[in-house]
């Protein structure tokens, strides 16, 4: 166990997790919506530190992030827990475990020891993924001050919801997010998800403040969130306040867990996803888990050139002239370096 960071003390042993959005006022002897912070007579512990339950060499387009070192490597680690109750989590078997299964999860392995295995296995950046970072956030904290050191890149895949205090500390070590977008409606977040639509675009508008290089990704589910007016509803917020500099990944949605009665997302549905964000004024949108479909190439918003042919995850040419565009020389938006 290690004492949370960003929670208050209260009268009568309670205490008030500020980490993310919930906000849990938590008794003693309770854990906070994520199931992995506990009260322990007043002091708030988190029970998942260092207990790694995944570790992997990813592609850095398996985040997805397509505008952050193509091609590159990212060692991806997570432990236990989530706060979110996604209805369609592909990992929900350690993203929403039992409270039992939470402190005896994983094995532990230090923050020094994950940045050494990313160093030897050439990757170039650390990927905290799979669960939802901001969940262990002691952890990643530490690895990402780490990490920094010794030249790595540190990525947040996550679903939109640490709070704002939490951000300031971490984000001087952090260089680049995907989030969720997950809807677009109320009714979505609140039904599918179980959080707040809101608090999502608001975490959304604070990592651009912050200046940290952000792709979002919004899962396209038939009958819940493919309406062509929530789709171009999605891409209006991105190109008015986030930037239309913004990669957007529309991803085909398989059924999974608990939502198993919608069918999997048309090819053709996400065509008119990628074609609505495009007309809306985004300069990158790509079509994610249908390979081979040509939606995930990068192309030059200026001249239209190829930057970058992929298939899946693998980048089988990067045209790339040190960020710029071979063809008219526009300098590509993301981290090329």
């Amino acid at each position: 166990m290690k004492e949370a960071m960003f929670y208050q003390k209260l009268d009568g042993d309670r205490v008030r997790c500020g980490l993310c959005r919930f906000r849990c006022l938590i008794g003693a002897g309770k854990r906070g919506h994520c199931r992995v912070r506990e009260n322990r007579e007043g002091v708030l512990y988190s029970l998942v530190y260092g207990r790694v339950v995944a570790e992997h060499v990813d592609p850095v387009e398996k985040k997805p992030l397509f505008h952050l070192l193509p091609g590159s490597r990212s060692y991806s680690v997570a432990t236990v827990g989530c706060n979110f109750r996604c209805l369609h989590c592909q990992n929900y078997s350690i993203s929403q475990p039992d409270e039992g299964e939470v402190e005896n999860s994983g094995s532990f392995v230090a923050p020094e020891t994950i940045v050494e295995r990313a160093l030897a296995a050439g990757c170039r950046s650390i990927a905290y993924t799979y669960t939802e970072p901001t969940i262990f956030f002691e952890y990643a904290y530490q690895t990402a001050k780490l990490a920094r050191e010794a030249g790595l890149k540190n990525i947040f895949v996550t679903n939109g919801y640490i709070t704002n205090e939490a951000l300031a500390v971490i984000a001087p070590y952090l260089d680049a997010a995907n989030i969720d977008l997950k809807g677009f409606t109320d009714s979505f977040y609140r039904e599918v998800v179980g959080a707040s639509l809101g608090e999502v675009l608001d975490c959304i508008r604070e990592y651009k403040r912050l200046g940290i290089w952000l792709e979002l990704t919004t899962l396209v589910i038939p009958n819940r969130n493919d309406s062509e007016q929530e789709l171009r509803n999605i891409a209006e917020f991105i190109v008015s306040e986030i930037g239309r500099e913004t990669p957007w990944h529309v991803t085909q949605f398989y059924p999974t867990h608990r939502l198993t009665d919608e069918p999997r997302t048309p090819v053709a549905t996400l065509r008119t996803a990628r074609r609505i964000g495009l007309d809306a004024g985004l300069r990158y949108v790509y079509e994610g888990n249908v390979p081979g479909e040509g939606g995930e190439n990068s192309y030059c918003p200026s001249c239209g050139g190829l930057l970058v042919r992929r298939y899946g995850y693998v980048v089988e040419k990067n045209f790339l002239r040190d960020g710029n565009c071979p063809g008219c020389g526009m300098v590509v938006d993301g981290i090329w370096k």
